[in-house]
């Protein structure tokens, strides 16, 4: 999509910063396309999985990729986690981040990764106007859904007064 854009405006003639941006944009988003592709030919040869550790790096890239605030808070200590939970944790904060990127119009974005006794809870909030359709329990959705569910977990995810929150519960 930057490509497009960054296309449209050199064509249209216009020498413009937002060009220079939406390269840069453009250039960041495909080298993060690289590093998951490179990521996920790790886990397909048994390299570590990501978890709840790589979030505040997701959360970064989140922001300097959209330019939308975002923030993570950690709360507690964290209970042992088997691989399982800990990819779900990772794999669900970056289904809602990609969610928040193609649906809201958020004005900042917060992740807050609660350990509690017998789990961990992550939930992942977006401030700002309300999309412009109800989301439609998409394929992502159900997608965070089901591995939740695997787990014996529990994944909800709503609008609210101010944006759309996803909340995941995992059993430690």
């Amino acid at each position: 999509m930057q490509h497009h854009l960054a296309r449209r405006l050199r064509a249209s003639g216009l020498d413009d910063p937002e060009l220079v941006a939406s390269l840069e944009r453009a250039h960041h988003l495909a080298r993060g396309g690289i590093e998951e592709a490179r990521r996920a030919i790790g886990m397909l040869r048994d390299d570590e999985l990501p978890g709840p550790e790589r979030l505040p790096a997701l959360v970064a890239d989140f922001e300097r990729d959209t330019g939308i605030p975002a923030a993570i808070s950690v709360e507690g200590e964290g209970p042992v986690l088997d691989p399982d939970a800990r990819l779900t944790l990772f794999r669900t904060a970056q289904e809602a981040l990609t969610n928040v990127r193609k649906h809201a119009h958020a004005a900042r974005v917060e992740l807050r990764l609660a350990y509690e006794p017998a789990g961990a809870r992550l939930s992942v909030e977006d401030f700002g106007a309300p999309p412009e359709a109800p989301p439609n329990g998409g394929y992502g959705l159900t997608g965070m859904r089901e591995r939740a569910e695997l787990l014996g977990g529990t994944l909800t995810a709503a609008p609210t007064d101010a944006g759309f929150r996803v909340e995941l519960w995992v059993p430690a």
